[in-house]
């Protein structure tokens, strides 16, 4: 036996030459393999949760800006509703005039209406041109500036009277000309809710407002 045998080897452990043989079992490549897969793995887990806290904390700001493009924009309502300003029934002034051939009508109405605040002028038959003429409730006839204020507050009274105006009118009174479809006005608590209704504040567009 050599001296460069280890003691109780022999045969093929036998050394006749300067190489000395190998002692421990060969590395297993798989385990270490999958060693590396796993790290990368549990690398890129890490990473991913890194950039999902990064975007929490900074808002989001690539994915606003990504779908910024697509958004729609929407009008948004007034909070504060513009009321609208019309005048009451002790400022409306109203000539009542008959064109049906129903005696003392103008003079019954005239005094309902006056007992509803509203203030009376004229109370006669109705001129040639509209004398049995008017086929519906009735007419409200006002200068140009009494469509958005006199001619609604008065139209409350008599609903179903078609409202007409006079470019060349003078003076804020307005005419109410009764129709043959007439059959009086309209009852008092109807008329009230109609022109709290007329009076409420209406919404207004006010800024934009995009939403994706």
């Amino acid at each position: 036996m050599s001296m460069l045998t280890p003691p109780g080897m022999g045969g093929q452990y036998k050394i006749t030459g300067d190489k000395y043989p190998r002692m421990r079992p060969a590395r297993r490549r798989g385990r270490i393999a999958f060693v590396a897969v796993a790290c990368v793995t549990v690398l890129g887990v890490l990473g991913w949760g890194t950039l999902q806290l990064i975007d929490v904390f900074t808002g989001g700001d690539k994915a606003s800006a990504a779908g910024a493009a697509g958004c729609a924009t929407t009008a948004k309502a007034s909070a504060s509703p513009a009321a609208v300003v019309l005048p009451k029934p002790g400022q409306v002034t109203v000539n009542v005039l008959n064109a049906t051939t129903r005696s003392g009508l103008a003079q019954k109405t005239a005094d309902e209406l006056k007992k509803r605040g509203f203030r009376v002028g004229d109370v006669s038959n109705a001129p040639k041109e509209y004398d049995k003429k008017v086929d519906g409730t009735g007419l409200l006839l006002g200068p140009a500036a009494a469509l958005k204020s006199s001619l609604p507050v008065l139209g409350t009274q008599v609903p179903g009277a078609e409202h007409r105006t006079d470019a060349a009118r003078k003076g804020a009174a307005v005419d109410l000309i009764i129709g043959k479809g007439f059959k009086g006005l309209a009852k008092p608590a109807d008329a009230d809710a109609a022109l709290a209704r007329l009076s409420a504040p209406k919404a207004t567009p006010a800024a934009e407002k995009k939403s994706c």
